[in-house]
Order: structure tokens, then C-alpha cells, then sequence
């Protein structure tokens, strides 16, 4: 069960070149409730929403595709929604990482939460999204945007 006590988030990464430092982190709460991990984290080190990028899965980009987004809605991902509301800004960059669309007769959730397929390889996708995130870093959102959206 969540308690809004309990360890929000996990850095997985911390990363430093010459004056840029970035964290991977990923929040250890229920995805619907991701917000409150970002929040948290945004009190004790001080960042603004425009400082970081938020990781999403999105079922309308075909699979493998990247599309960074300086800002808007939440285009119907819980857990972004969450962070908007936490953050209480729309601003806030995201990189979202194409799944394919489920079929016709599928459920979205199953879909989301399910495996992927033997036939999608996840390593030239995520390999794409990686590269993306390290170019938003060094180089900033419009180029990020520039280079990566298809």
C-alpha cells in the first residue's frame, strides 16, 4: 500500500560534464501517483518544471518513435496528468516514447501493462530515446526537438 511517507523516488543515474549535472530518477509510487514523487523531489533540490523531462509511454506513436514536447496537456497518461497537478504547471518537457497502438478488440490498460511482442526490439528504441534525452541536456529542447521529432 502507498503512503504518502514513504520513499517517493529513486535516483538510477547521476551524470556530470563540466557545469551540466543531470539525475535519472524514477518514482516509486503507483504510475497514477508519479506527481508526488516529482514534487517531492522539485522541493528538496529546487529545479523548475522547465528544467527537467519527463519519460512517457504513449500508445498513439507508433512504436519506437520520439516526440519531445517543451509542453500541454496530459493527452490522457495518468501519470502525467499527476505531475501537472503536483507541479501546477503545464510547462514541463517530456519526451514520449512511441508503444504502437493496441488492436482493435485490445484494452488499453493490458495493452500498457502487458509484454511486448518477440518482434519489437527495445534496444534500438530505447538506444533513439537515450540519445534524445542526452541531447536535450547538452543542447536544449529546440534542438533536442529539431533532431529528434519525426
Amino acid at each position: 500500500m502507498w503512503r504518502p511517507d514513504a520513499e517517493a523516488e529513486s535516483v538510477v543515474a547521476r551524470v556530470q560534464r563540466g557545469t551540466l549535472s543531470a539525475l535519472l530518477v524514477k518514482p516509486q509510487t503507483y504510475m497514477n501517483r508519479s506527481g508526488f514523487a516529482v514534487a517531492r523531489l522539485r522541493d528538496r533540490l529546487g529545479f523548475e518544471p522547465h528544467n527537467m523531462i519527463v519519460v512517457l509511454d504513449d500508445a498513439a506513436l507508433p512504436f519506437g518513435r520520439v516526440r519531445i514536447r517543451p509542453g500541454g496537456g496530459d493527452g490522457g497518461h495518468n501519470g502525467l496528468a499527476s505531475i501537472i497537478e503536483e507541479i501546477g504547471s503545464q510547462e514541463i518537457p517530456r519526451l514520449r516514447l512511441g508503444i504502437g497502438e493496441p488492436h482493435a478488440d485490445a484494452d488499453l490498460i493490458d495493452y500498457v501493462l502487458g509484454e511486448f511482442s518477440p518482434e519489437e526490439d527495445l534496444d534500438a528504441p530505447t538506444e533513439h530515446a537515450c540519445d534524445a534525452l542526452v541531447h536535450f541536456v547538452i543542447k536544449g529542447i529546440d534542438s533536442a526537438m529539431n533532431s529528434f521529432n519525426n
